[in-house]
This record gives structure tokens, sequence and C-alpha cells, in this order.
């Protein structure tokens, strides 16, 4: 019985089904199929994290995903992270974090 999952998957999965006497089918991405394969893999772990909130060491293991991802993106687009904690530190200087709760129900004009 073949499955298909058609999905990026951290590289050393293959030799684990490999271990487990199955057969994966893989193959090399190139740059562009690679970006939108991540970036489709940054929502499969978001949903993943929403799923896990009610069960605290699941949405930490999720968590760990969605930031691998992240980690591959700042490699792949050679970003600078200490630059990318700095604008988040003063985003959250400028327009605060998201302590408060504060939900926005409208504007009137």
């Amino acid at each position: 019985m073949q499955r298909i999952h058609n999905k990026l998957v951290r590289d050393k999965v293959p030799q684990i089904i490999r271990e487990n006497q199955q057969i994966p089918t893989v193959r090399k991405l190139d740059d562009e199929d690679f970006v939108n394969e991540l970036l489709r893999k940054l929502e499969e772990e978001i949903q993943e994290v929403i799923g896990a909130r009610n069960d605290k060491e699941e949405l930490m293991r999720e968590i760990s995903d969605v930031y691998e991802v992240i980690d591959t993106i700042i490699g792949l687009y050679k970003l600078d992270k200490s630059l990318i904690l700095e604008l988040q530190k003063k985003k959250k200087q400028e327009r605060g974090g998201f302590k408060e709760r504060i939900y926005l129900e409208s504007v009137e004009e």
C-alpha cells in the first residue's frame, strides 16, 4: 500500500522511513518550490500549534517545529536573526505586545 504525502519533511525522515522497512519516494526541491513548500509547511505547523493549545507538552513540540521552519526561512534568505529580534523588540516598544489582551472591535470615523 502506498500512502501519498506530498510535503516537505525534515532531512532525516527518509532514513527513519527506511529503518522502518518502508521505501520513501523523495526528490530535492529547486529554490522556488522550496520557498513555496516552506511557506506551506509554516501554515501546516501553525495549524498544529492551534490544535495543540490544550496540551502544554504537545504545544511546545509544535512551537519548536514553527521555530525550525522560521529558522530555515531566515537561513534561506540570509537574513540577520539578531536584526529580526531587534525589529520585534522595536515594534513591541512602539505598538506594544499582546499582554493586555486588547481586542479591537471597531473604529468610528
